[in-house]
């Protein structure tokens, strides 16, 4: 109900996102925007972005629904439309090409009118703040909520968002469609999701993972954790289509977050290594520079890049055994 610029660097990537899937489709996308509130978000990218020809905007609070309604009036010749609305019930326009759900909490209750909105081929736009019970804090609230055992710790966050992952493809598949996710990233408090749901189900990446046996970092706590989407976060083709917008208010960051999507792209493994704690592990009293780490992997024909999810991070496809052996034989060169 409120602008919140702490989410600006989310919302440049949200046009820019738009903007590359209405090139991809070679047409502008009609779309609704479940939980408006004042309409900051989709009211962005009428204002900003060719990318949307229609956007149907709705909101339940009646405060709330009166500034849309206000807010909205001054883009209605750009296609915005409005309507009081409670979105866990679909509206009554679909199909929709794209659909963006971007609750306080959880967006579990809004699922089924999402996925009943979308045309086939659509893109569903997913955000989730409720990070205490998908990062392991609530672990039981977790297991009741997204049937899944959270990950606590360092690790949780990317947890949570591999849990929420696995949720909207098994939602996607009871449907009888499929979940392609494009970019799904972990942003300060929350995740978001951008994900193509196909008209054609197919076997989902997940899997329960253990704890300290788990072939990659180890996971805090005892296992197993999950189930959770052990595929990739990313659409690499998709990647490189994206573009800091003309428009954004932080076109630096957004250039810097997109080139670290793209590297990371390259590996795309469940979960990350710190080169602090691997060092820890690996018995070494200073760690290796990411940067002497990512060479030495990538020397031995290992995958290796850095993560969006934390600065000083790295994914790997080397077994845990191989990257703290790497840790002991960099120290011995230091």
């Amino acid at each position: 109900m409120f602008y919140n610029a702490a989410m600006a660097l989310d919302r440049d990537l949200g046009v820019a996102v738009l903007a590359a899937q209405a090139r991809r489709r070679g047409r502008p996308l009609r779309g609704w925007e479940m939980l408006s509130a004042t309409g900051v978000r989709g009211l962005r990218v009428l204002n900003e972005s060719p990318a949307l020809a229609e956007l149907w905007l709705t909101e339940a609070n009646p405060e709330a629904f009166r500034v849309l309604e206000e807010n909205a009036g001054r883009f209605a010749d750009r296609g915005a439309r409005v309507r009081e609305w409670d979105a866990v019930r679909p509206v009554p326009e679909p199909p929709f090409d794209y659909v963006d759900l971007d609750p306080f909490g959880s967006p579990l209750p809004f699922l089924p009118a999402a996925f009943a909105a979308l045309a086939p081929e659509g893109l569903l736009a997913v955000t989730a703040t409720d990070m205490p019970v998908l990062a392991g804090v609530q672990a039981a609230a977790c297991e009741r909520r997204y049937g899944a055992r959270p990950v606590r710790g360092r690790l949780g966050p990317e947890g949570g968002l591999r849990i929420l992952m696995r949720y909207l493809a098994q939602v996607a598949r009871d449907g009888g469609r499929g979940f392609d996710p494009l970019v799904a990233y972990v942003l300060d408090h929350h995740i978001r999701v951008y994900a193509l749901i196909s008209s054609r189900p197919r076997e989902l990446p997940v899997d329960v993972m253990g704890g300290a046996g788990y072939l990659g970092p180890p996971l805090a706590g005892d296992g197993p954790f999950g189930p959770m989407w052990v595929g990739p976060l990313f659409d690499r083709s998709f990647l490189r289509d994206l573009r800091a917008p003309p428009s954004a208010s932080r076109p630096k960051e957004l250039g810097t977050l997109l080139e670290r999507f793209l590297e990371e792209s390259e590996v795309d493994a469940p979960f990350y290594f710190e080169p602090n704690l691997v060092a820890r592990d690996a018995g070494v009293s200073r760690p290796p520079s990411i940067r002497l780490f990512l060479e030495a992997l990538r020397k031995e024909g290992y995958r290796a890049g850095r993560t969006h999810v934390r600065a000083s991070a790295f994914r790997t496809d080397a077994p845990r055994a191989a990257v703290l052996e790497v840790a002991r034989r960099l120290s011995d060169l230091a």
